[in-house]
């Protein structure tokens, strides 16, 4: 599960970058990009290389990257969200525990 979390910290990391690089016309944003989105997928890697499901690691890997992802634009990128946005997150959430417990014997 650390492994995932680590995954995921990269993941999102990135991604903030992506915004913050304006196109990829900012070198230390745009390097945090690649090194970001490398070691997601390491990470990722390690985690399935270690027996976790694909569908599980990668629908927790979803949920909780795009949940990351709106409360950061929110808070710190001047971004809002809807009510359908939210209720849309939710779902996805929801999704991944129905993944998750769908997957228990």
């Amino acid at each position: 599960m650390l492994l995932l979390a680590l995954a995921i910290a990269s993941e999102v990391t990135a991604t903030v970058s992506l915004k913050i690089s304006d196109g990829f016309s900012k070198l230390v944003p745009s390097i945090i990009v690649v090194i970001g989105y490398g070691a997601a997928f390491y990470f990722l890697s390690q985690a399935l290389k270690r027996g976790m499901a694909i569908g599980v690691a990668y629908g927790i890997w979803s949920a909780v990257g795009v949940a990351a992802i709106a409360i950061i634009g929110v808070l710190f990128l001047d971004e809002r969200l809807t009510l359908v946005q939210i209720g849309g997150i939710g779902l996805v959430i929801l999704g991944v525990l129905a993944l998750e417990l769908g997957g228990v014997h």
